[in-house]
């Protein structure tokens, strides 16, 4: 019995030995589980042909955040714009057409793992291209400081039937805000003009962002095209063929009035257009000659006059007219031009701009639309009637 005792008594303390030294033994803490690698979706995918020029690049990262991206061709970089979680890429350009590019882009998962990805894709071929044959204001036609009724106008060289990808790529800023919207005469001619004439002193820049842009079936944009100019002082010219008068307003004050004649009319082609129009062209010597009369016909004229301001498209312009001195003020003695004397004249068109206008009433006879720039002869209804993107406030001009 006894060593029974001492044998259970010697039993108990190992087992409270080896309890305790099992409570000190220190438990070790199972390991973070690692984050998965982080996953990137690109559209186009990789190895797509004939994808069209507009169709964007975007890059998303899926369980983690985009590093970088570059879209990149022989033709140059397809630049984008990154969310602000940056989780998602997106080109913000049209991209060539018959051109291939690699996408190359790092993202990143929580614990800081990077993952590289790289794919390509070729982008529909083109069968012609398209141009600007013409945009104005230019520097060497109308200077590129003009008159708050200035018309932004584009002429292409190829006929465009895609006129919304076109349209939408035509970008106006402004240092001042503006609202306006495109107009399309015919497939050629496309024209901006704000809803008012411009602010006075307000610097406009056109990014006629053209290069790989759908203009129609197998034809796209040849290049892209930048114009700066600056709209001056506010000067707007109205004359009355009943009164007979001139009278120039230049930032709200009158700054002139000058005695006029207009045309006579009788017959339709001699009466003077009623209408806005704008200053066209400033040539200090014109020949005129009779409209659809030749030499040795009744009527014919032909006259070598000074200091002209051209107003339409129809032959009209106001300028020096020393003959017709003593009816200016009191008649209309002309074939449809404005006449003026040679002082006033000479004074008219140097403080004239292109694009100023020149608002004449009184007559039976409308300016059309057509007729030179007769772009506000339309209201702002009929105006955004020929716009496929309809109007809008411009974007902001960085000074």
């Amino acid at each position: 019995m006894g060593r029974l005792s001492v044998g259970c008594a010697g039993l108990l303390a190992l087992s409270l030995l080896v309890a305790c030294s099992e409570a000190r033994t220190p438990q070790r803490a199972a390991a973070p589980e690692a984050a998965p690698d982080v996953a990137v979706v690109v559209t186009p995918l990789d190895r797509a042909g004939n994808v069209p020029t507009d169709e964007p690049v975007v890059v998303s990262a899926q369980g983690g955040t985009l590093k970088s991206v570059r879209v990149t061709g022989r033709q140059g970089e397809l630049p984008g714009v990154i969310s602000a979680d940056r989780t998602r890429w997106r080109s913000n350009r049209t991209a060539r057409p018959g051109a291939t590019y690699t996408v190359t882009s790092v993202a990143v998962n929580p614990d800081g793992r990077e993952r590289r990805s790289t794919s390509t894709f070729s982008t529909v071929k083109a069968t012609k291209t398209f141009d600007i044959e013409q945009l104005t204001p230019s520097k060497d036609y109308t200077g590129l400081t003009v008159g708050v009724g200035m018309p932004i106008m584009i002429a292409f060289d190829q006929p465009v039937t895609d006129r919304v990808s076109v349209e939408r790529n035509l970008i106006v800023r402004t240092s001042k805000p503006v609202h306006g919207a495109w107009h399309w005469f015919d497939d050629r001619h496309v024209d901006f003009r704000p809803d008012e004439y411009w602010p006075a002193h307000t610097r406009v820049r056109l990014e006629a962002r053209l290069a790989g842009v759908r203009g129609g079936e197998g034809l796209y944009g040849k290049r892209d095209v930048t114009l700066d100019f600056k709209i001056g002082r506010s000067q707007i010219t109205k004359g009355s063929t009943q009164e007979h008068v001139l009278h120039v307003v230049r930032d709200g004050k009158r700054v002139r009035s000058m005695p006029m004649s207009a045309g006579k009319g009788g017959v339709w082609k001699y009466y003077t257009t009623s209408g806005v129009h704008l200053a066209m062209s400033r040539e200090p010597v014109t020949i005129m000659t009779s409209p659809g009369i030749g030499p040795g016909q009744a009527g014919y004229y032909r006259l070598t006059v000074y200091n002209t301001v051209r107003i339409s498209n129809s032959g009209e312009y106001v300028h020096s007219a020393p003959w017709s001195v003593g009816s200016q003020g009191n008649s209309n003695v002309s074939h449809g031009c404005v006449n003026v004397s040679p002082a006033n004249a000479k004074w008219f068109i140097d403080n004239t701009l292109i694009g100023d206008p020149i608002i004449i009433t009184g007559t039976p006879r409308k300016l059309e639309p057509t007729n030179g720039w007769g772009h506000w002869q339309e209201s702002w209804k009929q105006w955004l009637q020929w716009s496929s993107t309809k109007d809008g406030p411009t974007l902001p001009l960085d000074i």
